[in-house]
């Protein structure tokens, strides 16, 4: 790919992309379920103008960190979170998406929703409904869910197809566009929530690199701009 085919500035233009990434892992440091994220740069060389090649950095994709959140005991009855790399899988008016947030509570006609309203399924795909009626809920490792000791459902967990490829939506929602997979591996724990697994000291640290890199890309770029203004007009002088 020659330079010509990339957006001027890519390198600032990613940096400024990856401040964004970072001041948003910063500010839902405190959400839970939420995934830190990262940026991806590559490096395109080209051949076109210099036998020795012009090098170019430029961000071309986000990385959802996969590493577990800290769970946190709350006692809750509809509080649920998942050890293992499953998510839970909620409806929403765009389809199945994934969440590790596990902060749930009937609704008036006892269905379980997350705090933006989106249905928890079962393993059939089906919003999970309790019975307003119903005695003791509890629920099992496996994500089965009874009442008074009498199974009722069992909890539809799933994982990406392809984990690159996980695309962050609101909040803790998450997008697989690449297709979900059934995974009842993960071991589901009631009355705790998942923590966000930022890391909030390092993405300080990362922030001020990034800033750092910034600057000193603009005073380069202001000063190879001199450069050039004082040969033309050295040329038409």
């Amino acid at each position: 790919m020659g330079l010509s085919n990339l957006p001027p500035l890519s390198r600032q233009q990613g940096l400024l992309q990856e401040m964004n990434v970072i001041a948003q892992n910063i500010s839902n440091a405190q959400t839970n379920g939420y995934r830190q994220q990262g940026v991806l740069f590559s490096e395109v060389l080209s051949t076109e103008q210099s036998p020795d090649g012009i090098a170019m950095t430029r961000a071309h994709g986000r990385l959802v960190s996969t590493v577990q959140g800290p769970l946190q005991q709350t006692g809750g009855t509809f509080d649920l979170a998942i050890e293992g790399d499953s998510y839970f899988q909620v409806e929403t008016p765009n389809g199945t998406r994934l969440t590790r947030a596990g902060h749930f509570s009937p609704d008036s006609t006892g269905t379980l929703r997350t705090s933006n309203g989106h249905a928890l399924l079962d393993l059939g795909g089906a919003p999970i409904q309790i019975p307003t009626d119903a005695g003791e809920i509890g629920v099992g490792a496996d994500g089965t869910l009874s009442i008074d000791g009498n199974p009722l459902t069992r909890i539809g967990l799933g994982r990406p197809a392809n984990p690159g490829n996980l695309v962050r939506e609101a909040g803790a929602l998450f997008d697989a566009p690449d297709g979900i997979i059934p995974n009842q591996e993960g071991r589901v724990r009631q009355g705790f929530v998942e923590g966000s697994n930022v890391d909030p000291i390092g993405q300080m640290a990362r922030m001020v690199e990034v800033q750092r890199a910034y600057e000193m890309g603009q005073s380069f770029l202001q000063t190879e701009d001199e450069r050039q203004r004082r040969a033309i007009d050295t040329l038409t002088s």
